[in-house]
């Protein structure tokens, strides 16, 4: 792991005169919500700098009002809010109803749930299932098992960062921005990947040695932990794309490149020994993401 990140005198004094570069200011701004040391470094900055006199000047007098007025007892916060909630949530306002957060919470994920990635994924379960019934072809079972664990990564790609979010700027800098966001993000696409891509295996005929509809979900979540712990060095893009490539390589083409395709698909999704090395990748990768979660903090430069 690097070293924990903290704002230096010299960036403080940019940030106070304005010369901050925009990526500077915006991971400075991030910093300093978590960080009480660099806060005071910025502070005393500002309060150094030219607006120092006009910020003592505004600071002297909102004491001054508030010393003014009576004293008046905390409205009693609603139940089950906190006093960090806010306006509407508790604080003297009404609760959010479950509507208002079940809004709040699909435009959070909503850059994943829009937009190409959906009608892609959608146009590949009906080809699957068209070619199977339409046509009678009987590789469109193995075909979707080997495509499965790659079509969440593309969901992940178009879901967070500088190329895909238009708010991304604006998200890094909130508190439920960063690793939050973005495992928000990526459980809206396995959300709607999971049923989606096992109820059309499981509609499929079957084929003599083909995994089960399930095979696929150890594999396709171990891919996506991993595009997020890549994501955290290259960008979420690049690793998805870096990772999707890798495995079309290795394995789609592979498989469906061959007579044996049920015998080699079987060998990368099931069976204990498959199942158990693409379980303990997820852990890796998880346990990665848990470590480099501050990089997620920072302005993506790529």
């Amino acid at each position: 792991m690097t070293a924990p990140w903290h704002v230096t005198d010299a960036l403080a004094h940019r940030y106070a005169s304005g010369a901050a570069a925009e990526p500077d200011a915006w991971s400075l701004e991030k910093h300093v919500e978590v960080c009480g040391d660099c806060a005071v470094r910025v502070s005393a900055a500002v309060r150094a700098g030219g607006s120092g006199p006009t910020l003592a000047d505004v600071r002297a007098s909102l004491l001054a009002t508030v010393r003014a007025e009576p004293a008046t007892a905390p409205r009693r916060l609603g139940a089950g809010a906190r006093p960090s909630d806010g306006p509407g949530l508790g604080a003297g306002g009404p609760a959010l109803s479950p509507a208002s957060r079940g809004a709040r919470l699909l435009w959070a994920v909503g850059p994943a749930l829009r937009g190409a990635w959906v009608v892609a994924l959608l146009v590949v379960v009906a080809a699957a299932v068209g070619l199977a019934y339409g046509a009678g072809f009987r590789g469109a079972r193995p075909a979707l098992l080997a495509l499965a664990p790659v079509l969440p990564l593309a969901g992940v790609a178009v879901s967070y960062g500088r190329h895909a979010d238009p708010m991304y700027e604006i998200g890094v800098a909130t508190p439920s921005g960063g690793l939050r966001l973005l495992l928000t993000r990526a459980a809206a696409v396995l959300g709607v990947c999971v049923p989606v891509l096992t109820a059309a295996g499981a509609v499929l005929p079957p084929v003599t040695g083909v995994p089960g509809a399930a095979a696929w979900l150890l594999p396709g979540l171990a891919l996506t932990l991993a595009a997020l712990a890549l994501g955290s060095f290259v960008g979420c893009r690049a690793a998805a794309a870096t990772l999707a490539a890798g495995w079309l390589l290795a394995v789609t083409g592979p498989v469906l490149g061959r007579s044996g395709a049920s015998a080699e698909l079987a060998r990368y999704l099931s069976g204990p020994a498959a199942q158990g090395g693409w379980a303990a990748a997820a852990a890796v990768c998880a346990g990665l993401v848990a470590l480099r979660r501050r990089s997620f903090d920072h302005l993506e430069t790529r």
